[in-house]
């Protein structure tokens, strides 16, 4: 089958940028479901929307309940909710992911809707591990496969499984972590499609088929059939991948994958996001080669572009489904009633650097980009910030005298600029995320954090500006990416409006 192209267009991966990661696929009659990874945040699993595999909007979040997810404050950064596998059958919406932590396990929630609501979850304590996949197949009969490889029968409406996991096929000779397994009937056979190599640089994706869907399983001769190891391409990490088969016959491929940038050895800051791929079949194998750049249109009727929510004014009931939380989001300390048309963070107690932090962010999708919010601390101290985890984050704080910019790598944390506030309780806080200051250096981070406050006339002073590869994966560890949002660490503080603006590279 040749590859889907389109003369009149393409479009640039990712197609969902940002840390969105883990990405599982699923189509019904001529619409595109995806879920990812949420990690320590809540709500937990993001859901988006397409027409065409290209425009992706998000539409909720499927775990966004307290009765659905409860993360224990000391669940570290990178826990929670790991790999999803979402997934239609018999009229419902399935979707089986992992809780990593204390009090977790694998859960399965429903939806007639994606949008939601999603149902309770239902716990299948004799799932192991992590990255459920589900399969059903022609008797009904459901398989559950989690990364190992192993497999279960399972019966998703109770969370009751049959026996005990046997061992599947789990990749190449010595490869390691074999992990998101997704198991499929394409024509005569079962494909078991794995990551393997670890979601680093070796990352990679690799196939076997098989008469059933409990083998044996044959690999592949091109193992693995993706994989960027060993290259300079700019896509770097790819693997994690799921397949989709468009409405004319075509094959497509959703992946994670990330962008380095800097020296030596690289930095990437926005997390693992989400690619899309074409797919060909030879000889009844799935031939992938490189993630483009630039994504072939499919050959079907594209959708409307998304409409970018550059500003958040705050003057919904509840807080959009791009903003997230660290662990939980209670009612007491988060709000836009309290002042209509405001954001009102109340603080727990403690500062970013403790895990019951008072924030709420939207995730970094753009290399260069600028953030700026309205903030009155007149009765508290917080600000705007540029976070990867609790230890690693830098940020911009008003209280109701002065304004500093702070930063936290590791076990250090300093204050690195201060001013007297200008204008009264109210101003206007920024952070813009630009070129680094040495490019040539092969020890440059990827990109550098200006904080400063802008004045009514728009005149904006910088206070410091910081090394962003000290926010990076490289530097911090961890599965997540950076988060760009609003904290309060004492008292109350207001938020007018939050404003995200992608810019040029």
């Amino acid at each position: 089958m040749p590859l889907p192209r389109r003369a009149d267009a393409a479009f640039a991966n990712p197609v969902i940028p940002g840390f969105h990661p883990d990405p599982s696929v699923c189509r019904v009659g001529d619409d595109y479901y995806l879920a990812c990874s949420s990690f320590e945040y809540f709500p937990g699993v993001p859901l988006f929307h397409s027409r065409d595999l290209v425009h992706w909007t998000q539409i909720g979040n499927a775990l966004d309940r307290p009765s659905q997810l409860r993360l224990p404050r000391e669940t570290p950064a990178s826990g929670g909710i790991y790999a999803p596998t979402l997934r239609h059958h018999d009229g419902r919406f399935w979707l089986i992911v992992t809780q990593v932590g204390e009090g977790g396990g694998n859960l399965i929630v429903t939806a007639t809707d994606p949008a939601g609501p999603w149902s309770d979850p239902v716990w299948a304590p004799g799932v192991p591990g992590i990255d459920p996949d589900l399969a059903w197949d022609e008797e009904g009969t459901c398989w559950c496969t989690v990364a190992g490889v192993a497999q279960v029968r399972l019966d998703p409406s109770t969370g009751r499984t049959y026996g005990t996991p046997h061992p599947l096929w789990s990749g190449g000779p010595g490869a390691k972590a074999p992990e998101a397994p997704h198991l499929y009937r394409i024509g005569d056979h079962w494909y078991l499609l794995i990551a393997e190599g670890g979601t680093e640089r070796c990352h990679g994706v690799s196939i076997a088929r098989g008469p059933s869907p409990t083998g044996p399983f044959e690999p592949c001769p091109a193992n693995p059939i993706l994989t960027h190891r060993g290259t300079d391409h700019p896509i770097q990490n790819t693997g994690h991948a799921d397949l989709v088969q468009g409405p004319d016959g075509t094959w497509w491929m959703v992946l994670l994958g990330v962008r380095p940038g800097g020296g030596t050895p690289g930095w990437h800051v926005l997390g693992r996001e989400t690619y899309l791929a074409p797919v060909e079949w030879v000889d009844g194998w799935p031939v992938v080669g490189e993630v483009p750049l630039e994504v072939p249109a499919p050959d079907w009727p594209l959708s409307p572009a998304p409409v970018e929510e550059r500003r958040d004014d705050f003057d919904l009931a509840e807080l959009r489904p791009c903003w997230i939380s660290p662990r939980d989001r209670p009612a007491e300390h988060y709000g836009t009633k309290e002042r209509p048309g405001w954001l009102t963070l109340r603080a727990r107690g403690g500062s970013l650097d403790e895990p019951d932090v008072v924030f709420a962010g939207r995730r970094q999708q753009h290399p260069r980009c600028r953030a700026r919010a309205v903030v009155d601390a007149a009765s508290g101290r917080g600000g705007l910030a540029v976070c990867l985890d609790e230890r690693h984050h830098h940020e911009i704080e008003a209280s109701a005298t002065d304004v500093r910019v702070i930063a936290r790598v590791g076990s250090l944390r300093t204050v690195v600029a201060s001013r007297p506030l200008p204008d009264g309780p109210v101003t206007v806080l920024r952070v813009d995320v630009g070129e680094p200051s040495a490019p040539h250096d092969a020890r440059t981070g990827p990109d550098a954090l200006t904080f400063g406050v802008e004045a009514p006339d728009g005149t904006f002073t910088a206070l410091a500006t910081l090394d962003g590869r000290y926010l990076s994966t490289e530097v911090a560890g961890g599965f997540t990416g950076r988060v760009l949002g609003l904290y309060a660490a004492e008292g109350t503080v207001h938020f007018d409006w939050f404003d995200y603006e992608p810019l040029a590279p």
